[in-house]
């Protein structure tokens, strides 16, 4: 019967190696706190478990049968951990439609600015979008309307990554430009520091 068990090991680690179920998609869904990691480890603890009870039951009759009984539980154990396991790193490997902004920089003389940065995202619903906004404030801390404002919809892979190059005129008086990215359908209410996983990305430019 250990067999059996050693043979589902084998067959586990072959399949997780064919889904490309490696380290690095086990660390994102563990940063993430991805519920099914945590249960497909408790399933790996429980099915280790297993195993070792049945080494200890002793080969008598009624002993093999607790010996089948408890390997079998042990197998089923190992694959529920490997089904776990795949919808959660699928859950990490997707991303959760929160948008980044990259490669921000100001070129040229005030009179002839151009803005340049970045957007990507990943996980993206086919429906969804990401929002894209430029906003001028001025050193009273009053906020000017949108000097660039575009919606970016995302692949069949559901991925959006854009390079934004815009040419910028500054309302007279503004000392910062704030770059923003949302995703709408995601995005959950709080300032931009808060503590979430589908807040906006947020970035701010100081002119001196």
């Amino acid at each position: 019967m250990a067999k059996i068990l050693a043979g589902a090991l084998v067959a586990v680690a072959g399949i997780m190696t064919t889904l490309g179920l490696n380290s690095k998609f086990v660390f994102v869904a563990l940063n993430n706190r991805s519920w099914p990691i945590y249960v497909a480890s408790l399933c790996a603890i429980l099915a280790i478990v297993c195993s070792i009870a049945a080494l200890l039951i002793r080969p008598t009759g009624r002993g093999v049968l607790w010996e089948t009984g408890v390997l079998v539980l042990g197998v089923v154990f190992y694959m529920a951990s490997l089904s776990i396991a795949v919808v959660g790193a699928a859950q990490a490997a997707g991303g959760n439609g929160r948008p980044t902004i990259t490669d921000v920089r100001l070129d040229g003389p005030r009179s002839n600015m151009r803005l340049h940065f970045g957007v990507h995202a990943d996980g993206v619903q086919k429906w969804s979008h990401i929002e894209v906004t430029v906003n001028p404030r001025k050193s009273s801390g009053n906020e000017g309307g949108d000097l660039y404002w575009s919606v970016l919809r995302p692949d069949d892979q559901g991925k959006v990554a854009q390079q934004i190059d815009i040419p910028i005129s500054l309302p007279a008086g503004t000392s910062v430009i704030a770059v923003g990215a949302v995703n709408p359908d995601e995005s959950e209410q709080g300032a931009c520091e808060a503590e979430t996983q589908h807040g906006p990305a947020c970035t701010e430019l100081h002119i001196s």
